[in-house]
């Protein structure tokens, strides 16, 4: 990896060129394509080269330092790591705890061991950046089937709606919470939303349950999700489908049914506890590094619809990092504190965000490109509840995104 040029092709960036790269729109019903796509916006050229400045920068950091962007020794240590925490969690909840302060933190332990497994090792892998050999990031992808969701919807959902469109309506599919929540000053606002700054959270929890047990059939069945169509799975990415699906209810239901069908209802109890913890961690990391008020919400413009930014600009204006000084929150996170280096460099491993983000902000600073960034977890997690406020009592907000 000591040649710069080598090392650029491997930098990310999963998106065909800096010029045009298309996706799907903030429009109505009536704009859908007679394939039933959404009209894709596009984004303007760089051509100040701040993006290919940046590559260039942080293609010169691997030569320099002659580390590897993928399959840094650390990462499976780490893994290692993870996968024993979740397996002792489990056999601790299902075979082990007689009462409930034994139950009690055996369960918030599988929670957080779960989330740490989506955030550290799926999450790598989904984006091809745990290794360059593409069967292991298909293993290390496939271990959001274990924890209860689908890989192949994940990559569809996150990977191509949300890393190319982010945080633009209709485009970015994890922005869209139905008509329990408004996210974007672009959202119609309803009554109810004044008080998603109290309801929400607790709304958060139900995402992965959500996933388990319905939305990930519906979305397979119907072959869309939200506003977009996609491929139904086929041939192995279908026999995963399945097995996941199995192996993962067999985990999480079946088992401890099977050990204490005499205390069905606390095992659905702790079922119920486990999958809310999981989905509010996963949630609110999210929602800190995009639905907060230094975040950007652009809207297209024109015909054929056109983003305002560049798309490197766009990744940053609509992301904000926080706590990015806590080491602890890093590993726990798999770097997903350093948002906007991932959104900018997905195929790379999170074990070096740390070290890329002062590149990034340095660039960004120098190009007149505004950096956002939380210096904690709670200031970011401030931030949101005022977003969720915000657009909760108003129907517009200024254009101009707070400062961090």
């Amino acid at each position: 990896m000591n040649n710069p040029v080598s090392s650029s092709r491997l930098l990310g960036i999963n998106l065909p060129s800096m010029e045009l790269i298309t996706a799907t729109p903030a429009t109505t019903p009536t704009d859908v394509q007679s394939d039933g796509h959404w009209p894709r916006p596009k984004f303007p050229k760089d051509t100040v080269g701040f993006h290919t400045e940046l590559k260039k920068r942080v293609a010169n950091y691997f030569a320099e330092t002659k580390l590897e962007e993928r399959d840094p020794w650390q990462m499976y240590l780490k893994s290692a790591i993870i996968m024993v925490w979740l397996v002792a969690s489990y056999i601790g909840l299902v075979f082990y705890s007689e009462h409930w302060y034994q139950a009690l933190p055996a369960a918030f332990s599988l929670a957080l061991a779960m989330a740490t497994v989506g955030m550290s090792i799926q999450h790598d892998g989904g984006h091809h950046g745990y290794s360059r050999r593409n069967w292991i990031n298909r293993i290390a992808a496939g271990t959001m089937d274990m924890i209860g969701a689908s890989s192949y919807l994940w990559h569809r959902k996150h990977a191509v709606f949300h890393h190319t469109y982010v945080n633009i309506l209709d485009q970015d599919t994890d922005i869209d919470a139905g008509p329990m929540g408004r996210f974007s000053p672009h959202q119609p606002r309803y009554k109810i939303h004044r008080w998603q700054h109290l309801y929400l959270w607790f709304l958060y929890g139900a995402m992965a349950i959500r996933w388990n047990l319905l939305t990930d059939y519906m979305e397979v069945a119907k072959g869309k999700i939200g506003k977009h169509r996609i491929a139904r799975p086929k041939g192995w990415d279908l026999v995963q489908f399945i097995a996941g699906k199995i192996f993962s209810t067999s985990f999480i239901i079946i088992v401890p049914l099977y050990y204490h069908w005499d205390q069905w209802y606390w095992v659905a109890a702790y079922y119920g506890l486990v999958m809310w913890l999981l989905g509010f961690v996963l949630a609110i990391v999210f929602q800190l590094a995009h639905v907060v008020e230094e975040a950007s919400f652009p809207a297209t413009v024109g015909d054929p619809a056109m983003v305002e930014s560049t798309w490197a600009v766009h990744q940053i204006e609509t992301t904000v990092d926080f706590a990015r000084t806590s080491k602890s929150l890093t590993w726990m996170l798999g770097g997903l504190n350093f948002q906007v280096v991932h959104h900018l460099f997905p195929r790379i491993s999170h074990i070096h965000y740390p070290a890329l983000a002062r590149i990034i902000e340095k660039t960004c600073n120098e190009y007149g490109v505004k950096y956002n960034e939380h210096p904690t977890f709670w200031a970011g997690l401030v931030s949101h509840y005022r977003w969720l406020r915000t657009m909760g009592r108003a129907d517009s907000v200024p254009a101009t995104p707070a400062t961090a």
